[in-house]
């Protein structure tokens, strides 16, 4: 008789055998018990099937981000350089920046606006009004965190064709950082500036409005790209035909040393909002004007000068604006909104107990540095906020004032 037939009845002899099978079958039924009780905890908990999993994840909001910065002018008067010299061709900017340093290179992208063009000493150095700077301003630059730079301003022809190309030569030679605004060639021209940061893809742009009168060489228009409607509408549209998330465009525009946005800056705000350019990063005033949104675009309308030599108090005050750049998804829906939008005023002094053209922030702010400082900060923020677009950071607290001596 074969034992391990089933259902014979076995010997008494074979009892052993018999609780041996009977254990197997109890195991074998309570792991299908188990298996069809995890599925049904599966199916409530919501693991689907493949196709229900596909409608799953596009019902699903997927969230990405990436933090940006952005501060103003890089005015290299002779006054900078020469505090900058180390020899008789040598240049070191980096203590200048050294008090912003670690916030800029806390930031994904961090722009600026090279005011001067970096022709370099071979050239001659010049300041005011036809300016030439030494390429060490970029290194310092490069050295504090900055990796998206404008290159569109009304000095960029200051010092001709041979200036131009040797600014080119500089930032091609430095990986990491995008430059936008003047260009090597047509086809330089019409090539996207693009960088992907966490997920999310970002075109630059870069345009003025004013040249100083000077003209580039006739068929070289591309070594300055000046704003106009309909080239920064084609602009846009090939930066979103190669898939960029997010469109930024810096502008070169406004009048010096006005608090508020003019009709022109207001009309091109107006402008790039209806192309759906995500966020604009504006200059030139050289002193500090509104953030605020047009639509759903958010409008930098001065950062003021970030270093120079100027001398008036209201050119010496300069902003930083850092945010969050946050992309939404929802199945084939996307969104860009920003987060934390937040001013932090600098300044500049030509002297001071930390050394010559140190960018200080207010929050680092002392009396023997500016005296009234939280006076000067309270002024100078208020034509910055004027709605609820940004926060500024506060002012470091002033010492209190020594008691008054009493009289005999």
């Amino acid at each position: 008789m074969n034992a391990h037939a089933f259902p014979v009845p076995l010997p008494e002899r074979g009892s052993e055998c018999r609780n041996l099978i009977g254990r197997c079958l109890f195991l074998a039924l309570s792991v299908l018990l188990f298996f069809s009780l995890c599925m049904d905890q599966a199916v409530a908990a919501g693991v689907l099937l493949p196709a229900e999993q596909r409608e799953e994840d596009e019902s699903r909001e997927r969230i990405s981000r990436f933090s940006f910065l952005a501060v103003g002018d890089a005015l290299i008067h002779k006054g900078v350089y020469e505090a900058a010299r180390t020899g008789k061709k040598q240049f070191d900017f980096r203590p200048m920046f050294r008090l912003v340093k670690e916030r800029v290179q806390a930031h994904d992208i961090a722009f600026y606006n090279q005011e001067t063009i970096l022709g370099g000493v071979a050239l001659g150095l010049s300041t005011y009004p036809c300016f030439n700077s030494p390429q060490e301003v970029g290194d310092g630059m490069l050295d504090a965190g900055f990796n998206l730079v404008s290159l569109a301003n009304n000095h960029t022809l200051d010092r001709g064709e041979k200036a131009i190309l040797a600014s080119h030569e500089y930032w091609a030679g430095h990986d990491g950082v995008l430059t936008a605004g003047s260009y090597a060639s047509p086809e330089d021209r019409e090539t996207p500036r693009l960088v992907e940061v966490n997920g999310i893809t970002c075109a630059f742009l870069a345009y003025t409005t004013l040249t100083n009168g000077l003209r580039a060489p006739k068929g070289k228009e591309y070594y300055l790209s000046v704003y106009d409607k309909d080239a920064v509408e084609e602009d846009v549209k090939r930066a979103r035909k190669e898939k960029a998330d997010v469109v930024i465009v810096s502008m070169h525009w406004g009048s010096e040393y006005v608090f508020t946005p003019g009709a022109q800056q207001k009309e091109i705000a107006g402008h790039l909002a209806s192309l759906g350019v995500n966020l604009v990063v504006g200059h030139h005033p050289h002193v500090v004007q509104p953030v605020q949104m047009v639509k759903d675009t958010l409008v930098i309308y001065s950062l003021g000068n970030f270093i120079s030599a100027q001398k008036e108090l209201f050119k010496l005050i300069g902003l930083m604006v850092s945010l969050d750049v946050v992309k939404k998804e929802r199945g084939k829906e996307k969104t860009i909104s920003f987060e934390n939008v937040t001013g932090t005023l600098l300044y500049n002094p030509r002297r001071s107990p930390l050394g010559r053209y140190v960018v200080v922030p207010f929050d680092l702010m002392k009396p023997d540095i500016l005296k009234d400082f939280d006076k000067v900060h309270k002024k100078y923020a208020a034509y910055v906020k004027v709605d609820e677009t940004i926060s500024i950071r506060p002012p470091a607290r002033m010492p209190p004032k020594p008691p008054a001596k009493r009289r005999k």
